[in-house]
């Protein structure tokens, strides 16, 4: 079981630092996947018991210049690590600046992901900056819990409005409610929305749009839905401005899939990212 890579591109290594700072903002632990073509960020919280779920893909060929992964046998070429996001996060940090960055899978005094930064110096002495972070390996019997989950069978499907303008008014809504209610329909309208004993109050958003899902067997319950009905589900607000603060991908494209009354799904797209998080119903 061997992994090295190598970025060179200041372009890339900042792109791929803001990716793990944005899943650094959404979960303390997670499983990093690591196949021959892609490295997935992956938490497979159970949503049916209330836990979000988070499932970031992102192409290896976009941003390392050298990348060798040995599986864990022939016919299972893949490695699965249990990793603190923060720290690989605060690895990338003191690396900004670097000529290149190389990333290890070592063994210390336990498995480690060992970064190590080359950094620009005036200098002929080199300088380099080592970070060994800790990991678990995840055995091969546990990793059906860490593939990619299923894209629900949604209600309605909608366009996000830009993701500050709602993260505004989500971080207001947070002062006067626990709960929120997010609730869209084909017509490209979005409300969000707080009810308590005291006070209800409802942001609006129009003209949106609706991605168009084609052929996709997920859009099965959407298709004969009446354009003007409104699917809603109610959630931890919490949950929702945890996702709003920590987003530093920079999306191309923003959805939303609402599987009435059960689960927000939340995608963003960025050329060679995908991140989709799933924060489950409260009653």
């Amino acid at each position: 079981m061997k992994f090295r890579a190598k970025m060179i591109d200041v372009g890339c290594l900042n792109h791929f630092s803001r990716v793990v700072n944005t899943i650094s903002k959404l979960t303390k632990i997670c499983i990093l996947r690591l196949t021959p073509n892609n490295l997935y960020f992956v938490l497979s919280g159970k949503v049916a018991s209330g836990g979000v779920g988070m499932w970031c893909e992102l192409s290896q060929a976009n941003f390392f210049d050298e990348y060798q992964l040995e599986g864990v046998a022939p016919d299972a070429n893949e490695i699965c690590l249990e990793v603190t996001p923060e720290n690989l996060s605060r690895a990338l940090r003191t690396s900004q600046n670097a000529k290149c960055v190389k990333i290890k899978l070592t063994k210390k005094h336990c498995p480690c992901l060992t970064f190590v930064a080359e950094l620009p110096t005036l200098s002929s002495v080199s300088r380099v900056v080592t970070h060994d972070i800790p990991v678990d390996v995840i055995p091969r019997r546990l990793w059906h819990d860490f593939k990619e989950p299923r894209m629900p069978d949604f209600d309605v499907s909608i366009y996000l409005p830009p993701l500050k303008t709602m993260k505004n008014v989500v971080d207001r809504m947070k002062n006067l409610s626990n709960f929120l209610v997010m609730e869209a329909n084909l017509n490209g309208e979005m409300n969000l929305k707080i009810e308590t004993d005291l006070v209800s109050v409802t942001t609006h958003f129009k003209d949106l749009g609706n991605p168009p899902w084609g052929d996709d067997g997920s859009q099965g319950r959407s298709q004969s839905r009446d354009p003007e009905v409104m699917a809603h589900t109610r959630v931890d607000i919490r949950k929702l401005q945890q996702f709003l603060m920590g987003q530093q991908v920079n999306p191309s494209k923003a959805m939303c899939n609402i599987v009435h009354k059960r689960i927000i799904h939340l995608i963003l797209l960025h050329e060679d990212v995908s991140l989709q998080y799933f924060i489950p119903a409260v009653a």
